[in-house]
């Protein structure tokens, strides 16, 4: 959808980005913040590219995303996916996905319901765009590298979500119920043939180390 914006617009609003200090993994201080989960994904490495296959340039299903190190002691494990750098006050979310189970595990590629897929039955939460679905990588042309952030948390009770509930609500349960988390970053870079990819990719931020 926003491939058709101008590429003027996305040079001008290139300062203008969320911020990596705004996302879930960093607002919210997990309690005790003596456990780290961690997340990857079999699609891309730490602070490397999403192939296109999973944003809006390509089919736009869900990437598959695993998680290790839930620690004793969990009711619930949710995954949150925001981009940092989109020109909003707030990380734009991509994704929620809420009631996953209290251990390690793993939502396999096309796990969500997108525009081309119906997903598997999982409780997912709204996207940005107030859609319980996966909202696949859209940046404006021209606007630089933005960075999706995979933040998996591991909560020491089981909220009531109830229909699919919102950042506000998923960050009220970290705030609450957290004990854990664990971030893994992404990038995905629309090209608009002016800007050196090595100019526009902002520069990599440490997320390994469990919060405070």
């Amino acid at each position: 959808m926003l491939e058709k914006l101008p590429q003027a617009l996305g040079h001008a609003l290139r300062n203008q980005r969320a911020g990596l200090d705004q996302i879930a993994f960093n607002v919210v201080s997990v309690g005790g913040g003596t456990a780290a989960i961690q997340v990857r994904s079999l699609a891309f490495a730490d602070h490397a590219p999403i192939p296109a296959l999973y944003t809006a340039d390509g089919t736009g299903i869900s990437p598959p995303v695993e998680w290790t190190g839930v620690p004793p002691g969990t009711a619930s494990v949710l995954l949150i996916v925001e981009d940092a750098d989109a020109p909003t006050p707030h990380p734009l979310v991509h994704a929620i996905v809420v009631d996953l189970p209290p251990q390690d595990g793993a939502l396999p590629e096309d796990a969500l319901k997108s525009s081309h897929s119906e997903g598997l039955s999982y409780h997912t939460g709204r996207n940005s765009y107030l859609q319980a679905s996966w909202l696949p990588p859209d940046p404006p042309p021209g606007h630089g590298v933005h960075r999706y952030a995979f933040q998996v948390f591991a909560l020491e009770a089981a909220p009531d979500f109830g229909g699919t509930p919102g950042r506000e609500a998923v960050l009220e349960a970290l705030r609450t119920h957290g004990i854990a988390s664990g971030c893994l970053i992404g990038t995905y870079l629309r090209p608009d043939g002016t800007i050196p990819v090595e100019e526009a990719a902002p520069a990599a931020v440490n997320v390994d180390q469990p919060l405070a």
